[in-house]
């Protein structure tokens, strides 16, 4: 449910400082990607809240489900460069980040920058390639920057990747550590949509890409401005107490060895204050957290049992943050 734009002075607001010009901005962001992405309000939805949070994006899903389309239209619509990588077990870090090379002309070392220097990197089939090659995205991720040669680089801001996994193909695959599963803010699928809206896209794109139309709907400037409004978005302490019993409760329960860290309770939080400024509102609520719990906190986990495959460990990870969600009383 979307709510009106708070004033400046609304309860819960932070006093002062007026998020409405980043509500509008981020709401044509929206529409710009659901123009394209159709029948998914809820995946356009975490994919912008992750944009806000400048956080960083899990997709795992079969393949021709849209997930280069919704990277496209995102870079699109933000009037910034995109790049595809093919995860493959040859790709080298070098293959992401760049490489210097000397220039014989000048007697110089030049800097050949990599695809990771883009606005949105969709990082295709992350789990193909080594460790080594997923370390290097990693630490992009992480820092916003690359070192090459010993020397460090800065990413453009902003800065979001996309990274994508088969879950029903699994054989000669790398799997991704916990320690990277947890540098992702968010863990979503796609699926498959509609028959109304499948219909819609079949005869949509017998005319040409749709992508091909987005046009730039914010600046550059006005999205960093936004992401920094998600640090004035306010949490009431009931709010955040209630964020703390789940988290702890992911740390007794008997289906879960490991639970849910402090960077991943940060990430939780970061994602609930984006949320609300995603649906126009300067303060968060329950449902900011309760909405995104399983995609911000499954992957997290390390469960008991033992798993055959990518899919059910995915599953049985998101009913047991279901399951613990269910179990801790919602403020009033």
């Amino acid at each position: 449910m979307v709510a009106a734009a708070p004033s400046p002075t609304a309860p819960g607001s932070t006093p002062g400082h007026d998020v409405r010009p980043h509500i509008a901005a981020i709401r044509r962001v929206q529409d710009s990607v659901s123009q394209v992405i159709k029948g998914k309000a809820d995946v356009v939805r975490l994919a912008v809240t992750a944009l806000c949070a400048r956080g960083h994006v899990l997709i795992e899903d079969i393949p021709g489900v849209g997930k280069t389309t919704l990277a496209r239209a995102l870079a699109a619509s933000l009037g910034g460069t995109f790049r595809r990588i093919q995860f493959t077990s040859d790709l080298l870090p070098s293959d992401i980040t760049g490489v210097t090379v000397f220039d014989q002309a000048r007697g110089t070392f030049e800097l050949k920058k990599g695809p990771l220097f883009a606005n949105v990197v969709l990082a295709d089939e992350i789990n193909r390639t080594t460790p080594r090659t997923q370390s290097a995205l990693l630490e992009a991720m992480s820092e916003g920057h690359v070192s090459i040669d010993d020397t460090t680089h800065a990413l453009p801001p902003p800065f979001l990747v996309l990274a994508t996994q088969n879950p029903a193909e699994h054989f000669g695959t790398y799997p991704l550590p916990e320690s990277q599963m947890d540098r992702f803010l968010l863990r979503i699928q796609i699926g498959y949509p509609g028959r109304a809206v499948e219909k819609e896209i079949l005869r949509e794109r017998a005319g040409g890409d749709p992508v091909e139309a987005v046009r730039p709907v914010i600046d550059h400037d006005a999205l960093i401005a936004a992401q920094d409004a998600v640090e004035h978005i306010r949490v009431d302490d009931a709010l955040l107490d209630y964020a703390m019993s789940v988290v702890e409760e992911t740390r007794r329960s008997p289906q879960i060895a490991v639970g849910v860290s402090t960077r991943g309770a940060l990430a939780w939080y970061r994602a609930a204050q984006a949320a609300a400024l995603v649906d126009g509102r300067g303060f968060c609520i329950p449902d900011d957290f309760k909405a995104l719990a399983v995609p911000a906190l499954a992957h997290r986990l390390i469960l008991t049992a033992s798993h055959d495959s990518l899919g059910r460990a995915r599953a049985d990870a998101e009913r047991a943050i279901a399951d613990v969600v269910a179990r801790v009383p919602v403020p009033t």
